[in-house]
């Protein structure tokens, strides 16, 4: 691979004596302010002042994405570990980036996680013993050894540990605390020996190293060095137009009785579930993408579901663009670290 810079922009070509054609342009951008710098360009790229990065990946013909963690130990290298402390979809996004990215893996949770969509969601193992998340596979697991038999297999372990405890057996590379209580952790920067944060809630360089934005907009998925994410809406994004209704709501105290299974399609004013005998209809007609697990505990106006209005059930089996997003955050972060590249081969 070759290239050379000219005037903002420098021009990747596949090989030094490659014909003067590229095949990927990375602009340069030297008006960046120094406070922007700051907050959201990352200490690697401090090595090329102005430079913002580039979004494209090219596979080589040998290359092949989703190889996960078990080529690096085939060839006999550990693959590094991250403790994801989590398993909700945002969550389980970050999972799978880092997974198909060569880390190894390690998720922990609460004894009745509260995941809403819980067919894209690793906590949901909790339940099951086992769940499928696309290419992922999680288990459940008791203890570092068990954890340690797992990964060995290639799969996802996740170990009911409310404190993250485990930590201190497993040593990870990296702490990755995605659980959304949009609240500082009870660990701080302590908890590991890197910290990332997910959304609202942390203060990178007090008590997380980084954060990565999960607010929809111009920033989500970006790294912020310094500071805080953005505040909470409490304004759900819309899909195809729709936004509060998508988000069903639990209509009174009490326990959650399912009535529909995931996936399902649903027809305005259909049961989708109930709360201690009082009715969850359907606001309109679509997928039902997302339902607290049968029989938790709910509060009144408590999120408790999640319809997609484009009423494809597919989508209900697809970790989301904003999962993805903030997992390619972490991803990054995660890289600019020498001794998190260095295990990795880099």
């Amino acid at each position: 691979m070759g290239g050379e810079l000219r005037g903002n922009s420098l021009n990747i070509f596949k090989s030094q004596s490659a014909p003067p054609t590229s095949w990927s342009t990375i602009s340069f951008l030297p008006e960046i302010s120094s406070s922007y710098r700051r907050r959201f360009i990352s200490p690697l790229s401090a090595r090329c002042p102005g430079f913002v990065g580039c979004s494209q990946v090219f596979w080589g013909k040998s290359a092949r994405p989703g190889a996960g963690s078990r080529e690096l130990e085939a060839i006999g290298k550990p693959a590094p570990l991250i403790l994801i402390r989590g398993g909700g979809d945002l969550a389980t996004g970050v999972a799978a980036r880092l997974w198909r990215s060569g880390f190894a893996v390690v998720v922990t949770e609460i004894a009745q996680p509260r995941a809403v969509r819980r067919l894209v969601a690793l906590a949901e193992a909790v339940y099951a013993g086992r769940v499928e998340v696309e290419d992922l596979r999680a288990v459940r697991v008791e203890g570092a050894e068990e954890v340690r038999r797992a990964l060995e297999t290639g799969a996802i372990p996740v170990v009911v540990d409310s404190e993250a405890a485990i930590r201190r057996r497993l040593e990870p590379a990296a702490l990755v605390d995605g659980r959304m209580r949009k609240a500082p952790p009870e660990t701080g920067i302590g908890g590991g020996p890197f910290v990332i944060g997910l959304g609202p809630g942390f203060t990178a360089g007090q008590d997380c190293h980084a954060v990565v934005e999960t607010n929809r907009g111009h920033t989500m998925g970006r790294v912020i060095w310094e500071g805080i994410a953005l505040p909470d809406t409490q304004i759900p994004e819309s899909v195809a137009g729709v936004d509060v209704d998508r988000v069903l709501r639990a209509p009174a105290d009490g326990v959650l009785r399912a009535r529909l299974d995931l996936g399902s399609l649903v027809r305005k004013g259909e049961l989708v579930a109930d709360v201690d005998g009082t009715a969850l209809v359907a606001p309109f007609d679509g997928a039902l993408r997302g339902l607290l697990h049968d029989g938790l505990r709910a509060k009144q106006g408590e999120k408790v579901g999640d319809l997609d209005p484009r009423a494809d059930p597919t989508y209900c089996r697809l970790i989301s663009d904003k999962s993805l997003a903030v997992g390619g955050g972490v991803l990054e972060a995660l890289l600019t670290r020498p001794e998190i590249r260095r295990l990795l081969g880099g």
